[in-house]
C-alpha cells in the first residue's frame, strides 16, 4: 500500500473518531453536521485549506533548490558531531527492537502528518475559530521559518555520520523510497517533528493565558494533552531512528516558539477583532517597522552569507559521510531537466580500505532495503557497481533526467585494524550545473522578516510594560495611555 493511500485512509477513518473522542466530555462543543458547510463558509475556513496547498508547493520548490546549492552551502555535521558525539547511537542501542522500530516508523511519518491535519479539523469541529486559524497558520509559518536553516545550515542525519548507527527509517523498503523522493536527508536542524507540535502547544498556552484561565480548565485540555504526549514521543523517535541530533530539539522548540508568538499577535489583526485590519497604521509606524525588522533580517542574512562563504572555501576538504565497518549509506541525486546532467565526484579518504559504490534509481533499490539495513550483496546486483580505491576519486556523470538516483556507499571493513581505523570517510561533491542561490535567498526572506517582527514586537511590549501574551494592536496601547492621563 502506498504512503498516500495509508494517509487518506487515516484521514477518512480516524478524523471522525478523534473529533468524537475528544469532545465526549463536552458534546455541546460540536458543530452540528447540518451547519458544517455554513460554518466553513462563514468563518472562511476555505482559506485554511488554501494555506495547506501553499505550503505543499512551497516545500516542493524548496526541495528542488536544496541539492543544487549544496556545492556552496556544504554542511555543518562535523561541528555538531564534535559536540554531541555518539549519544544518539547510545539511545538506539539501548532501546532497539523490531516491534518498537515498526511502531515508531509509522508514528514518525503518518501520525505526524495526520496530527498536523486533524488538529485544524478538531478546532473547527469544536467551533473555535481563533484556534483553527492559529494551528493552520502554525504549519504554514513554522515551515517558512525553517527554510533558511534547511537550505544554508545543512546537517546530515545521524545515521549518515555516526559509524555503525542504523538508519532504521531510511533503510526500510518503501519508507526508503518515500523519503528519498521527498526529503534531502540533510535537513536535520531544526526538527519540524518538534517545532510544529510544540508550536501548537505554545499557541494553546498563549491563548488560554491571555484569557486568564488555567490550561487544565480549558475545554480543549484533553486534546492539548494528546498533542503533548505525541510531541514527547516524536522527540524520542527522532533520536532513536537515526535521524536527528539532540541539538535539533531545542532549536525546534525555538522555531516553534517564534512561530507561535508571531501567529498569536497577528491573528487578531487578520480577523479584525480590534477594528479594520490596518486601523492605527500610520506612515511613521510603517517606516519604524521597516527599519527595525529590516535591520534584524539584514543581520540574519549576513550570518547566512558568512556561513556560505566559510563552506565554499572549505569544499575541497569537507567530509560528507562516515561509514563504520559493514556500514552502508546513500547520497540522493534529485531529478533534473532533460538535456542536463549531474557531475558527482566521490572521494574515498581512507588509506587502505576500498569503498564499494552502487548508482541506482531510487525505486529500484527497495528489494535490498529491509528492517533498517541494506543487503549489500543484493544491492550490487540491482544497479551500476563501482569500487573506489583508497585515496582516489570516482567521477560520475548522471544523465538520466526525471528520476531520483541514489549513490549508495558501502564500507566492507578491515578485520585487521582497530574499529577506529575501520571508519571510512567519504567526500561527495555534486555539480548540478546551475546557480540558483538567489532563489534560496528569496525563499528565506519571509523567515528573516518573521523573526525580526517577533523581536521587535517583544521589545515594544517590554517598552510599554505589557505582557508578551498581549495580542492587542499597538495603537490601542497608546490610546490607553492617553485615556489614563
Amino acid at each position: 500500500m502506498e504512503p498516500y493511500t495509508i494517509m487518506m485512509l487515516m484521514i477518512v477513518i480516524l478524523t471522525p473518531i478523534i473529533c468524537w473522542l475528544f469532545t465526549l466530555h463536552r458534546p455541546e462543543m460540536r458543530v452540528p453536521w447540518r451547519q458544517w458547510a455554513q460554518t466553513f463558509h462563514d468563518k472562511r475556513y476555505y482559506l485554511h485549506a488554501l494555506g495547506y496547498i501553499v505550503i505543499i508547493k512551497w516545500k516542493q520548490i524548496t526541495d528542488t533548490i536544496n541539492e543544487p546549492i549544496k556545492i556552496k552551502t556544504g554542511h555543518w555535521t562535523e561541528l555538531v558531531y564534535s559536540i554531541e558525539g555518539d549519544f544518539t547511537k547510545w539511545i538506539q542501542d539501548a532501546f532497539q527492537n523490531d516491534a518498537l522500530t515498526d511502531f515508531l516508523n509509522f508514528h514518525y511519518l503518518f501520525v505526524y502528518l495526520f496530527l498536523i491535519y486533524v488538529t485544524t479539523v478538531y478546532f473547527a469541529f469544536t467551533d473555535d475559530r481563533d484556534m483553527t486559524d492559529k494551528v493552520a497558520l502554525n504549519y504554514l509559518l513554522i515551515y517558512a521559518l525553517a527554510v533558511p536553516y534547511y537550505l544554508f545550515f545543512n546537517v546530515e542525519v545521524t545515521s549518515s555520520w555516526i559509524p555503525n548507527m542504523d538508519a532504521l527509517l531510511y533503510h526500510d523498503g518503501w519508507y526508503s523510497s518515500f523519503y528519498a523522493l521527498h526529503d534531502p536527508l540533510d535537513n536535520a536542524v531544526p526538527s519540524l517533528h518538534v517545532a510544529i507540535p510544540f508550536g501548537i502547544l505554545y499557541l494553546n498556552y498563549l491563548h488560554v493565558k491571555e484569557k486568564g484561565i488555567k490550561i487544565t480548565e480549558w475545554r480543549h485540555w484533553p486534546y492539548h494533552l494528546f498533542v503533548a504526549i505525541n510531541t514527547l514521543l516524536f522527540i524520542f523517535t527522532i533520536l532513536y531512528l537515526g535521524i536527528h541530533w539532540v541539538v535539533d530539539i531545542p532549536l525546534g522548540i525555538i522555531i516553534g516558539a517564534i512561530g507561535a508568538l508571531f501567529i498569536h499577535h497577528l491573528q487578531p489583526r487578520l480577523r479584525n477583532d480590534f477594528g479594520p485590519m490596518f486601523k492605527g497604521v500610520t506612515r511613521k509606524k510603517v517606516w519604524r517597522h521597516v527599519f527595525a525588522e529590516g535591520v534584524a533580517a539584514l543581520l540574519l542574512l549576513t550570518v547566512i552569507l558568512m556561513s556560505v562563504n566559510i563552506q565554499s572555501e572549505t569544499a575541497d576538504s569537507r567530509i560528507s559521510y562516515q561509514l563504520g565497518a559493514d556500514d552502508s549509506t546513500f547520497e540522493i541525486i534529485q531529478e533534473f531537466n532533460p538535456g542536463s546532467s549531474v557531475s558527482s565526484n566521490l572521494t574515498n579518504l581512507h588509506e587502505s580500505i576500498t569503498l564499494e559504490v552502487v548508482v541506482i534509481i531510487v525505486e529500484m533499490s527497495e528489494p535490498a532495503m529491509e528492517d533498517g539495513s541494506i543487503d549489500w550483496e543484493i544491492m550490487k546486483t540491482l544497479g551500476e557497481y563501482y569500487t573506489v580505491e583508497p585515496q582516489s576519486t570516482l567521477m560520475l556523470e548522471i544523465d538520466s533526467p526525471n528520476n531520483y538516483h541514489l549513490i549508495i556507499m558501502h564500507n566492507p571493513g578491515n578485520s585487521n585494524g582497530s574499529s577506529e581505523n575501520e571508519v571510512v570517510q567519504v567526500r561527495i561533491i555534486n555539480d548540478y550545473h546551475e546557480d540558483i542561490m538567489w532563489k534560496a535567498v528569496l525563499l528565506s526572506l519571509p523567515s528573516l522578516w518573521i523573526t525580526g517582527f517577533v523581536i521587535h514586537r517583544l521589545y515594544r511590549l517590554k517598552k510599554y510594560k505589557r505582557s508578551l501574551i498581549d495580542s492587542t494592536p499597538s495603537h490601542l496601547w497608546e490610546q490607553e495611555i492617553i485615556e489614563a492621563e
